[in-house]
């Protein structure tokens, strides 16, 4: 594997990115954990502006599909022990190139959230870490899970007027992670908590329920679907337990998802994630955010016949990643929180 580093920003706790097509052209988003920026790049590398100078505590921001530039973000989720003034906020571009930020549900928590899209309709899917405290690292109020149909028209909502959430599923702690995960047209969200890793399939009409599916009982930080091995079922790749220190695969055997391999050696605070192909073969990228803070990437290699890992950049602290393909060619943008620097990554020969 050959990697090309390019450092594209400094950017005090950076930490969530997201893809955004605005003015017919591809766009990546970083914002910070802190209070800071949320700064706008071209697939270059190219800093385009500043969409907010704070007040940051953004986990989490996707785009409004079928829109020009107009996403979601959560904003003031400052750490799990500051996060009770979280919220998600509408942000639209204006003509006069600054946009517009106004507030489309306050959640307290609320960390990680995605728009799904099923049979026409937009849901909006949210997930609260916890649902209170009254002391630093109290978990005796276990998160919960948010949903709503998305109407096409956001104008209307703000403060005084918040998009109103359904609670579809409680008991969930240290609800952490998510991922995105679509096959045969169906999208779906992979949340993963203490309680184990759920797949929450949308409604097939709006007036319907969510169904939810219980892939692993274990404990869970942030969770995976993908191919590893080519046999045309999906593997589970995990991080485990919450901010832990293991990486994990199951395969589906007798219609239960089974621990087949686990990495022995500790990886402390494992965080960002990326499941899917790189280089024309199906990977998991991973970092962690203390000890030797390094960027790692694992496949199953097919000769030998167990998973292998190997290191995309070192003493880098990864909270987050984005893959894409230009021109054919694999790009990670990064958000190396824990040393403040925004980082783009051309890797070839995987």
């Amino acid at each position: 594997m050959k990697v090309e580093k390019r450092k594209i920003s400094n950017l005090t706790k950076c930490y969530s990115i997201a893809p955004l097509e605005y003015k017919g052209k591809k766009h990546i988003l970083v914002a910070a954990e802190k209070v800071d920026k949320c700064l706008l790049f071209d697939e270059e590398g190219n800093q385009e502006g500043v969409v907010w100078e704070e007040p940051g505590g953004v986990m989490t921001m996707v785009q409004v599909p079928g829109t020009d530039g107009q996403f979601l973000a959560t904003h003031k989720f400052y750490s799990p022990n500051d996060a009770k003034e979280a919220k998600i906020v509408v942000v639209t571009p204006k003509e006069d190139g600054t946009w517009s930020v106004k507030t489309l549900a306050p959640l307290p928590f609320v960390h990680r959230f995605d728009i799904l899209v099923r049979g026409g309709v937009r849901y909006l899917i949210a997930c609260a870490l916890k649902s209170g405290h009254e002391w630093k690292d109290d978990w005796r109020f276990p998160g919960k899970v948010y949903a709503a149909p998305l109407p096409d028209d956001l104008s209307g909502f703000d403060e005084n007027y918040p998009l109103e959430l359904k609670v579809i599923k409680e008991g969930m702690l240290k609800n952490h992670g998510y991922y995105r995960d679509e096959q045969d047209g169906l999208m779906t969200g992979i949340i993963s908590c203490e309680n184990g890793v759920f797949q929450f399939v949308p409604p097939a009409d709006k007036d319907g329920e969510w169904e939810i599916r219980t892939l692993i009982a274990d404990a869970a930080s942030d969770a995976v679907l993908v191919d590893f091995d080519g046999d045309g079922e999906k593997e589970l790749a995990v991080i485990a337990p919450f901010h832990g220190d293991k990486v994990r695969f199951y395969k589906k055997q007798g219609g239960a998802y089974k621990l087949c391999h686990e990495f022995g050696e500790s990886r402390e605070f494992l965080h960002s994630i990326y499941g899917g192909m790189l280089g024309g073969k199906p990977v998991l990228i991973t970092g962690h955010r203390k000890a030797e803070r390094d960027l790692m990437l694992f496949y199953y290699d097919l000769g030998r016949k167990t998973y292998v890992m190997e290191c995309v950049d070192k003493d880098c602290g990864s909270a987050n990643v984005y893959h894409f393909v230009k021109e054919g060619t694999d790009y990670l943008v990064s958000a190396n929180r824990e040393i403040d620097e925004v980082a783009l990554y051309k890797i070839t020969d995987v």
